[in-house]
Formats: structure tokens, C-alpha cells, sequence
């Protein structure tokens, strides 16, 4: 994987996540913050995946709570790395 596109999904994690209210307790308190809700799409290179895709393939990586966007964001990429997707 580029490192190019980590860094672009890390960059449209951030701004995608950044609005929500945390701590967030679950993947449902994300929702409000994502600009086209559960369709939203992440996309850099030939990588592509909406939030609802990300939340089935992700949900056992994530641990809830997150106190703030940046550790929410390094699970996410983790999560898709572990899971071969970057």
C-alpha cells in the first residue's frame, strides 16, 4: 500500500470524524458527523468504501469509546491494514 493513500483516507477519516460530539460510545454516534451519513465515501487511488462498508468489516478492530478523532482514526487505518484492504 502508498503511503500516499493512508495518508489521504487518514486526511478524510479526520475531517469526516472530526465533528462528532465525543466521546463517541458507538459506530451509530459517528453518523450525524459524516456528511452523507452511512453513504459517505472514502476513496484515494483504486481504494474505495463508504462508512457503512467501513463499520461491517471494521466493527471487531474498533474500540469504543474514543475520547477523540485521532485515536478513532489510527483504529480505522489499522483495522483496514489488518484486514488487507490497504
Amino acid at each position: 500500500m502508498s503511503e500516499d493513500i493512508e495518508a489521504d483516507l487518514r486526511e478524510q477519516f479526520t475531517d469526516a470524524f472530526s465533528g462528532a460530539d465525543f466521546p463517541v460510545s458507538s459506530q451509530m454516534d459517528l453518523v450525524p458527523a459524516l456528511p452523507q451519513g452511512p453513504g459517505t465515501k472514502f476513496e484515494s487511488g483504486d481504494f474505495s468504501v463508504t462508512a457503512m462498508e467501513l463499520a461491517a468489516k471494521l466493527g471487531s478492530s474498533q474500540d469504543f469509546p474514543y475520547e477523540d478523532v485521532e485515536t478513532l482514526v489510527d483504529d480505522v487505518i489499522e483495522g483496514l491494514k489488518d484486514n488487507g484492504m490497504i
